[in-house]
């Protein structure tokens, strides 16, 4: 034997062995305890541990970028890309990137000329050109004359807070929350450089912050500082065009698609058609258009994992964000953490009670998985139909968990478990009275096609069977899968009954079970389709049996004169 075989072998032997012990001890009081054990795990996590916040992500994860209903994006949000090939195209006459401010300015002045619904930079002027302040000034210039630009501010660590002199109160668009909003309070954030863009107030933060795994999903609505909410960008863009206002201080972004969704031309192309003579354009095709002005190009940096791409580019999530405004459909999360709480605990207390009532393996395996399912499907169909995304990664996970460990249990501990005549004869001691009763089940019984007879249905019955009457016995079926002699016991359903030898109050117990068997057996075979309504057969015969070392023999014993006693009755039957 080779080693890998014989430390599998080990390894086999010695998991059924803990396990015979684990059922001898608790037997299926085990259920009941683990899932105590997860109760508590389960409410420890709901409370501080959050174990299973990255569950969710994940599935949120799978779910965004196989979902089936994906929303258009919406064709009025253009972006206008400072892509690589703008600044190849731009490098020969402007130089390399940062270009000078003249350029852009030369850009509002055009496009303003097609009414466009507003302009959005996405670019941060936070230091004046030392080397072009006239470019600068021109720049300036074009802002001024413009109701409908916007642009972005940078919120720097709230640990530098204490060495900026910026009040919250002095930014344009920053309103207090309520009447404790500190007065005193500054906060470190960059500010754009142009008087202009200060005065003309359409200002908002694009800073956007990454899940605890790095990962972009939510979009900041606003930032509540020392009582001041200091609005997004998104959010300064939909209170102009009177949009939608979330409440909340985040929301969960409806995403539109894998990067490059929205409809991007190269600012080159556009510049160079906007300060032509002759354009080719469409002298309306930014009319009435919310205009990105943006960078793709990997090597402005400006690049985010998200959902659907390790490389998002962050003008493309402002866009996505400035349409979740626009249309109101971001995703709500409601936050059920008590009914989240309290449906994974009935899943795993009615899976534990299924495994401690023997309700079966097969009823078990399709109630549950037919609850996964229906579970995983509510939570697809949600972030398909609807705008509330309803996250039930965590009980089904959780409750996947615990139905893995009860069935590894039961399938270790099965024999164990099970009742068992000859084991209980083994355990006790002096004289036993035994009772057998044979069911011929499968051709046997008049059954054409033996492939009817699956394993599921042989464990069906075997369960029903367990369950009818009251009294102590063992069910088996005889698959007779040997060859030669123990083939003619094929199919055969054996239950078997024991009791003191003088304990009369016992042996009424079993008559009355038998009776009930002689009840059960007949519709129940009928209702497989194993036999007519007069092909059931059986035999029953009853006999002395040894306690102790002597059982086995005696219950082999007992099986063999059962079998010839029935044998004969058929023959003087014929």
């Amino acid at each position: 034997m080779s080693p890998f075989a014989s430390l599998s072998y080990h390894l086999r032997h010695g998991l059924a062995r803990f396990f015979a012990l684990l059922a001898k001890k608790w037997k299926t009081g085990f259920y009941l305890y683990l899932a105590g054990l997860f109760t508590v795990l389960i409410v420890a996590d709901t409370a501080f541990l959050n174990i299973a916040a990255d569950m969710k992500q994940a599935a949120f994860d799978t779910m965004v970028r196989y979902r089936l209903v994906v929303p258009e994006p919406d064709k009025d949000i253009v972006i206008v890309d400072i892509n690589e090939a703008s600044l190849a195209a731009m490098a020969r006459e402007y130089g390399r990137w940062p270009w000078p401010r003249q350029v852009l300015g030369e850009f509002v002045e055009q496009i303003e000329k097609q009414r466009p619904r507003a302009v959005v930079f996405d670019i941060l002027f936070s230091d004046p050109d030392v080397y072009n302040p006239d470019s600068d000034a021109y720049f300036d210039a074009a802002i001024t004359a413009t109701d409908n630009t916007f642009f972005p501010m940078l919120r720097l660590d709230p640990d530098g807070d204490h060495l900026s002199q910026i009040k919250p109160g002095m930014i344009p668009g920053v309103v207090a929350l309520g009447e404790d909003a500190r007065r005193d309070a500054t906060v470190a954030v960059v500010l754009p450089h142009f008087a202009a863009a200060l005065e003309g107030g359409r200002l908002g933060l694009h800073n956007i912050y990454p899940d605890a795994d790095g990962i972009v999903r939510q979009y900041p609505v606003y930032r509540d500082d020392y009582g001041w909410m200091i609005p997004s960008l998104p959010l300064r863009v939909a209170r102009q065009l009177k949009f939608p206002q979330p409440g909340a201080p985040q929301v969960l972004l409806n995403w539109r698609g894998p990067p490059f969704s929205y409809r991007s031309v190269s600012f080159s192309e556009v510049f160079a058609d906007l300060t032509s003579k002759n354009k080719k354009r469409p002298p309306d095709e930014f009319t009435g258009k919310i205009v990105i002005v943006g960078s793709t190009a990997p090597s402005l940096f400006d690049i985010k994992p998200t959902p659907l791409s390790r490389m998002h580019p962050g003008v493309e999530i402002l866009a996505t964000a400035i349409d979740n405004f626009k249309h109101g459909d971001f995703l709500r999360f409601p936050d059920a953490r008590i009914a989240y709480l309290l449906l994974t605990l009935a899943m795993i207390w009615a899976t534990a009670w299924g495994f401690y009532r023997n309700t079966g393996r097969d009823k078990i395996d399709r109630l549950f998985g037919v609850s996964q399912f229906i579970l995983v499907g509510i939570s697809y169909a949600s972030i398909n139909f609807t705008t509330t995304y309803i996250n039930l990664t965590g009980p089904v996970t959780l409750g996947l968990a615990y139905f893995t460990i009860a069935r590894i249990y039961a399938i270790g501990a099965g024999s164990a478990l099970e009742k068992s005549a000859v084991r209980a004869a083994q355990e006790s001691g002096g004289e036993l009275h035994g009772v057998l009763m044979l069911i011929r089940l499968g051709k046997q019984a008049g059954v054409s096609d033996a492939s009817l007879l699956s394993d599921t249905v042989r464990e069906k019955i075997r369960l029903e069977m367990g369950k009818t009457g009251n009294a102590a016995k063992s069910v088996e079926i005889l698959k007779g899968q040997q060859s030669g002699l123990w083939r003619l016991f094929e199919d055969t359903l054996a239950i078997s009954w024991w009791c003191a030898a003088d304990d009369e109050g016992s042996r009424l117990s079993i008559t009355r079970d038998i009776d009930a068997v002689q009840q059960a057996i007949g519709p129940l075979l009928r209702k497989y389709a194993l036999a007519a309504d007069n092909d059931i057969a059986w035999f029953i015969h009853e006999g002395k049996i040894a306690g102790g070392d002597g059982a086995r023999d005696s219950w082999r014993a007992l099986f063999a004169e059962t079998q010839l006693r029935w044998s004969e009755a058929r023959k003087e039957q014929s």
